[in-house]
């Protein structure tokens, strides 16, 4: 199973090796033909210098010696003797003498009178030989070397030396066998050396592999290795590690929206029942006889417009905090949060009744809200602060302040505070620390949540801190202009 893997087609590791072991393939290849290439031209050249070098070692008076001793019927064996090649003299009429013969190859070539003609022009330098690689007459190629001779100041005809090439070809093929078989036996080493090399470098793609595996099959919360040794691998495994980490908040997130949502609902629906209970039990009583009593009726109505009111706010309230779910946009403007608080002022101390209620700016406090928003969440906050204080002897102060990144504003009273198990769950919707008392006033639990979500739609934060018999301070934070 292990091998199947491994030559799979589709499989990282035999593409690379393939690739790979056809990139040194290709360059065995081309350096056997450059070889190729070099060595004949070596191997040619070196022998029609070997050639040259002896024919230059031998003066003229021997090579006049063996061609009249040629010219005789009875010839004695020649002073020049070479093994291997054939030797010819050829004089000015074109006639061939035969000066020394190889028992092997005893063929020599009959080229055209104009090179000889030409080789024996060229005597300006006593030492001039000419070269040639030729195949005549379909007969073996061969390496001639041509030189002329000079006896008595006169040219007499020129030497021909030749040699088949087939001695030299033999060697070339020799030596292109023995690079073929290095270059098999380094292709062989190359394969079973690279693959060991190749799975111990893939080993951590390997390793994020099955560690991807294991996440998709439910655990979000593992992570992938980040020092695995390799520099790529260890960026892929942290940009996964953050898209996990992304991902897992993310679903995290929608079960508690889904929670929240079950809560949500669940608590609208107890909401909005207990009004419409409310409405349904005193119609029930007047449709029973009460509405013929003046009284009953009187209550009975003045009950009834009173859930109506508390129903049509929590309508309202339900509407509003829908529109801040889904981000609407929001005109804001220049304003100085000081002077739009104390234009709410004759409000605040009406809705404050026999309480106290101070404010204190010492400086501006510049800022880009939307008005009738922000007049929304301090009007929440300042009735929040009435509801838990004491109706005569309530204090409610109005604080704002500024430093360089943020501006302050701070609603406090003296209340009798809020528990501290209480504190991290204040701005969740519907969630009410004293049901009673938020009962009494209307409340169902949503004021904290949509002044919350109007805050941050500003870019800004509420922060609460309370004390048991001392009291509770709320704090808008908002960025300056």
């Amino acid at each position: 199973m292990k091998y199947k893997r491994f030559f799979h087609l589709n499989s990282l590791r035999l593409q690379l090796l393939s690739r790979s072991l056809l990139v040194i393939l290709s360059l065995l290849m081309l350096i056997g033909v450059f070889q190729y290439v070099f060595m004949k031209q070596f191997i040619y050249t070196n022998k029609i210098r070997s050639i040259e070098d002896q024919i230059h070692l031998i003066p003229d008076d021997v090579w006049k010696h063996d061609i009249e001793t040629s010219q005789n019927v009875k010839r004695s064996r020649p002073m020049v003797y070479f093994p291997g090649v054939n030797i010819t003299f050829i004089n000015q009429k074109s006639t061939f003498l035969r000066l020394a013969k190889d028992p092997h190859h005893s063929y020599f070539p009959k080229l055209s009178a104009s090179t000889y003609k030409q080789v024996m022009n060229n005597i300006k330098q006593p030492n001039n030989t000419t070269s040639l690689i030729k195949k005549i007459d379909g007969h073996q190629e061969q390496v001639i070397v041509l030189k002329p001779i000079v006896f008595d100041g006169e040219i007499q005809g020129v030497i021909q030396i030749n040699t088949p090439t087939e001695s030299l070809r033999d060697l070339l093929i020799r030596q292109m066998m023995i690079f073929l078989m290095l270059s098999l036996t380094a292709m062989t080493i190359a394969f079973f050396v690279f693959s060991s090399v190749l799975k111990r470098t893939l080993v951590p793609l390997f390793t994020t592999t099955k560690k991807v595996e294991h996440i998709n099959a439910g655990s979000l919360h593992d992570r992938l290795p980040v020092n695995q040794g390799q520099i790529e691998m260890d960026r892929l495994s942290l940009s996964i590690n953050e898209m996990l980490e992304r991902l897992e908040k993310a679903f995290k997130a929608e079960t508690e929206a889904k929670e929240q949502m079950r809560r949500f609902v669940a608590d609208a629906s107890h909401e909005l029942r207990t009004p419409l209970t409310s409405i349904h039990g005193f119609l029930e009583v007047l449709l029973r006889g009460a509405s013929s009593n003046p009284e009953q009726l009187n209550a009975a109505l003045k009950s009834m417009y009173g859930e109506s009111k508390r129903l049509r706010k929590l309508i309202q309230d339900l509407l509003l905090l829908a529109q801040l779910d889904q981000l609407p946009p929001f005109q804001k403007e220049y304003c100085f949060i000081d002077e739009l608080i104390l234009d709410m002022k004759p409000q605040l101390i009406l809705l404050a009744g026999n309480r106290k209620v101070l404010f204190d700016f010492p400086s501006r406090l510049p800022s880009e809200v939307n008005k009738d928003q922000f007049k929304q969440v301090v009007l929440n906050l300042f009735s929040n602060a009435v509801q838990h204080t004491n109706p005569t002897t309530g204090v409610i102060q109005v604080v704002g302040k500024i430093n360089e990144e943020e501006l302050s504003l701070i609603i406090q009273d003296n209340g009798h505070g809020i528990p501290q198990e209480h504190l991290p769950h204040l701005f969740e919707r519907f969630y009410k620390a004293d049901a009673s008392r938020s009962r009494a006033y209307g409340g169902a639990g949503l004021g904290l949540a949509i002044s919350a979500s109007i805050i941050e739609l500003h870019g800004g934060k509420i922060r609460v801190k309370s004390k048991l018999n001392v009291g509770t301070a709320f704090e808008i934070l908002l960025p300056l202009t």
